[in-house]
Formats: structure tokens, C-alpha cells, sequence
């Protein structure tokens, strides 16, 4: 371990999670299979080598597909209260480990050890909102145009739910889905990113060990690793009817091909390009705030990061210059050291992508106000650092369009009311969250509307990242349409049916059809 694991602990913190130098990579909860194929795993804060990950063998695949099917004949039966139970359990058990998880989020992924905690506190806070939810899967009930027939709808689990997520949330997206669809009656496949493999082992050892102190079946809770393939094996498997998947624009459209070719669900979170719109009556001090948040938090590697300010011009000057200044303040370096407000990228290719917008921008006319670049020496020796950068753009630029995942922000200008500004807002291919800035209600109110922001998620004098458990998650367009968490995104995870009764003597049909015999 390096000086900076030493220091904050990361070895302590990795032994109260039980990993290893070399952990199986394939789990059914408490039974591990060994894998093949190493995943090393490498820390973006300091470059070292955390540990390994066996990956997934097509037929421990199927080992854990025919698991999964065994112990939903049990858990699906089990009254939904019950389950709430179980899910209770494991989110105390999450309070319990909740520095560990987040320091172990924070060193794998290279968040702010302060985000690595907020991430493991939305697990915990999805783990309640799941067990009130647990007594409410309501259906509905509807009047019959026969006599003497009563009609509802209810909801049954779907199976097995296959769950992808990405590496920039570790923890935190699994859980999303996968304490709703325990919830639902349904057991969960997870595959993790290979970029963040460790965080999926520590967190099915922290699931299994609740199911078996329960004693319940293996197969509720699954784990496989590995790179894409492994992935393709749950996109293609029809015995799995759900399949959630978190990441690019560009492998939600293959995951989304692929199981739509079997008629299959997906509920897919994809590539977001946010803006924030600065009208002419913004608080400022509160737009710096949200802006710079939103641009380098996480290193500008959130779904929902700012990637675009669409700013008045009566004021274009004065917010620019606020941002210049509001960076000049920032301090990049070990994100586990609660003074720094920015940490590493994921790895030398997030890098790459990162200069290689940086020149785009200039190519295209461009104008960088903020210089970026890769920091060097002593702190900085993963290659992974880099100085948050602003240019100065237009919304038709092509690298404008398309989502860098990086602290690259954008400013952009616009003229006249608020109905243009949304115009630029709502002009790029993906549609996740969106914000306004101003106290004026009315354009609050035209940024809500049906004419508004085309998004999935829209703010009103708040930034763009930051969403709560309780609303549902997702956005539209090129984002994938999917929603995860609050509101009733749990009726993705189940299947609903109509039932018709009959209570009386008569066989009377519908639509006042006769058939006598």
C-alpha cells in the first residue's frame, strides 16, 4: 500500500470488507466460484494496485442463471413486508460499514471522500424508502360494464433482473435497482464495471451475509464480473426479462438492440449533456455555486454534471468572470483529503478523452478562458489529474454536443427571453437533467412547462446534479428514457396483469356480444 492508502486507512477499511489481493469474481451470496482471467484493479488516486478480480466463465454463468431461477420460486412468495424486512436488514448493515464502503468508493473510483459517503448514504437511503414501499404495491381497482363482475390490476415480480452499472457510480446505482427489485419479488445479476470491481464484491459480501443470516436460498443476490462479454451473456439470455443498464449513449443503444431483439425490457440510464440557464434575474452568488458543483464534482464524471452554462448576455461578463474566479479557488489532489475539492479521472483513457475535447473546442473556434491540463509531480504520479477547464463556445460546436466525461464546461451565450435560451438547452441528442437560474416566476414556470426543458429532470435555482432517492431518476432522448428510484420507478421491475371475476350464475360478455348455445 501506498503512503496515501497508509494514511487514510484504505488497508483497514478493505479488511472490515473482506477483500483480498485476489477475490473470485462470481458469487450466487455466500458460495464463490473462482473465475478465470484476472481484472486488476488500479487506484486513480495514487496509481497502486488495489487488488483482483476473477472474471466470470460462461459456465459459472449458467451456474448462477440457474441459482438465480431456483431461489425465485421461494423469494417471490415470500409476503412483500417480509422482504422489506430483509432489505431493512441490509441497509443496517450498510450504516454499519458506511466509512469503509465510502472510503473504498472513494479510493476505486477516485470521488471525494465525502462522495464516496453520500453514495453509500443514498444505498441506505433507497434501503428505506424500499421497505415503506414494501406494503405499498398497489394496483387498481376498476368497475366491470357486466353485472356481477368486479376488475383489478395487479403486479407480479418479472424473475431475474440483470443489472449493469458504470464505474463513476460505484455503489450507488446497483442499489437503486436492485432494493426495489428484491422489493418487487424479483432476484438480481449484477455486473459492475471493470473499472470499479472491488466496490460489487464488497457490496454482494455485505448482501449475503444478511441472506444467509436469514436463511435463504443462494441465487437472491448474484455477482458476476468481467469485460463486455460477460455483460452479453445477460443481454442475450432470455431467462433474464429485465435488464438495467447504466453508461454511454453508445452501449445503451447495443444493449437496447440486443434485448430488444428478444423482446426483452430495458431500463437504461445513458449520457447526459446538462445545462444550466442564467437568466437576467439569477442569483449569481447561488449560479457560481451550482455552476462549479455541477462542472467538477466527481471530476465532471456524473451523468448529470454541468456540461453547458447558457447565459443572458446583459450579464454574460459578470458570470464569467465569477466562474474564473470561483476556479482560481479549487484544490486538486488525493480526494480521500477532505481539503481538496477535485480528485483524479478514472484512468489515462478518460484522460486522453479529456484533451482531446480541449483541442476540439479550439479547432472549432473556440475560446478556453480556463486553461486545462494534466498535473505532474509529486501527489499527481497516476496520470489521472487534471485542472478543470471552461471555454467559451457556441451550442453547434460538435464537441458541444456531445457529452465529454470530464470537468470541461462550456459557455455558452444567448440574447432576448428565456424561450431561446431554452431553445439551446434543449438543442443537443440527450436528455437528462437541466436547470434554471433566475427568480423571476415566469420564466421558472415557461422552463416547466410542456414548451420547456426537454428533460428528464429539471431544476429551478438548484444545479443539475445532486438528484434525491425519492424522485424517479432518468432522462429522455439519446439518455434512454429509463427511470430508477423514487416515484413508482419500481413498476419497471414487475409485470402487470388484469384480472376479471365473475361472481354470478351468467357468462355475460363484453361489448354486449351474444353467443347462446
Amino acid at each position: 500500500m501506498s503512503n496515501v492508502a497508509t494514511s487514510f486507512g484504505i488497508e483497514e477499511a478493505l479488511q472490515e470488507l473482506g477483500i483480498k489481493e485476489t477475490n473470485h469474481g462470481t458469487s450466487t451470496g455466500s458460495n464463490w466460484m473462482p473465475g478465470e482471467n484476472e481484472i486488476a484493479s488500479y487506484s486513480p488516486v495514487d496509481g497502486d494496485l488495489i487488488g483482483k478480480v476473477t472474471s466470470t466463465t460462461k459456465e459459472e454463468y449458467e451456474q448462477v442463471i440457474a441459482t438465480a431461477t431456483e431461489a425465485f420460486k421461494t423469494w417471490r412468495v415470500m409476503p412483500a413486508p417480509q422482504r422489506g424486512e430483509i432489505v431493512r436488514q441490509f441497509g443496517e448493515e450498510l450504516r454499519r460499514l458506511k466509512e469503509p464502503l465510502g472510503k473504498l468508493v472513494s479510493y476505486e473510483m477516485g470521488k471525494s471522500y465525502q462522495e464516496g459517503l453520500g453514495e453509500v448514504q443514498e444505498m441506505i437511503d433507497i434501503c428505506d424508502f424500499a421497505v415503506g414501499l414494501s406494503r405499498q404495491l398497489h394496483g387498481l381497482t376498476m368497475h366491470s360494464e357486466r353485472p356481477g363482475h368486479r376488475m383489478y390490476e395487479q403486479y407480479h415480480p418479472l424473475g431475474i433482473v440483470g443489472i449493469i452499472s458504470a464505474f463513476n457510480f460505484p455503489v450507488a446505482v446497483w442499489s437503486w435497482n436492485t432494493a426495489l427489485a428484491w422489493i418487487c419479488g424479483d432476484v438480481c445479476v449484477w455486473k459492475p464495471s471493470e473499472k470499479a470491481p472491488l466496490c460489487g464484491i464488497a457490496c454482494q459480501k455485505i448482501a449475503a451475509k444478511v441472506f444467509e443470516d436469514n436463511n435463504l436460498p443462494e441465487g437472491i443476490s448474484c455477482l458476476i464480473n468481467g469485460d463486455y462479454k460477460v455483460g452479453e451473456y445477460m443481454t442475450q439470455d432470455g431467462r433474464v426479462p429485465l435488464i438495467s443498464a447504466t453508461g454511454s449513449t453508445r452501449m445503451g443503444k447495443i444493449v437496447a438492440k440486443t434485448v430488444g431483439e428478444r423482446l426483452g425490457k430495458s431500463l437504461l440510464e445513458l449520457g447526459g449533456n446538462n445545462a444550466i440557464i442564467v437568466t437576467p434575474d439569477a442569483d449569481i452568488k447561488m449560479t457560481v455555486i451550482g455552476a462549479v458543483f455541477g462542472a467538477v464534482g466527481t471530476a465532471g464524471q456524473r451523468c448529470t454534471s454541468t456540461r453547458r452554462l447558457i447565459i443572458h448576455e446583459s450579464i454574460y461578463d459578470q458570470v464569467k468572470n465569477a466562474l474564473v474566479d470561483a476556479y482560481g479557488q479549487l484544490r486538486i489532489g488525493n480526494p480521500l483529503d477532505e481539503n481538496n475539492h477535485v480528485g483524479p479521472l478514472i484512468d489515462t483513457d478518460a484522460v486522453a478523452m479529456y484533451n482531446q475535447a480541449l483541442e476540439k473546442v479550439v479547432a472549432e473556434g473556440g475560446n478556453i478562458i480556463v486553461e486545462g491540463g494534466v498535473l505532474e509531480g509529486e501527489g499527481y504520479e497516476s496520470g489521472c489529474y487534471v485542472k478543470p477547464a471552461i471555454a467559451e463556445a457556441n451550442n453547434s460546436f460538435e464537441i458541444v454536443q456531445h457529452e465529454t466525461f470530464a470537468p470541461v464546461l462550456y459557455l455558452l451565450k444567448y440574447s432576448g427571453d428565456v424561450v431561446n435560451a431554452i431553445d439551446v438547452q434543449n438543442g443537443v441528442a440527450q436528455g437528462l437533467s437541466s436547470a434554471i437560474m433566475t427568480n423571476n416566476l415566469r420564466e421558472a414556470e415557461r422552463f416547466l412547462s410542456h414548451a420547456g426543458s426537454d428533460c428528464g429532470i429539471a431544476n429551478v435555482n438548484i444545479g443539475t446534479s445532486g438528484a434525491e432517492i425519492g424522485g424517479a431518476f432518468g432522462g429522455e432522448k439519446e439518455t434512454g428514457g429509463g427511470r430508477e428510484s423514487g416515484s413508482d420507478a419500481w413498476k419497471v421491475y414487475m409485470r402487470r396483469q388484469t384480472n376479471t371475476i365473475n361472481y354470478t350464475t351468467e357468462l355475460p360478455l363484453a361489448q354486449g356480444i351474444k353467443f347462446d348455445l
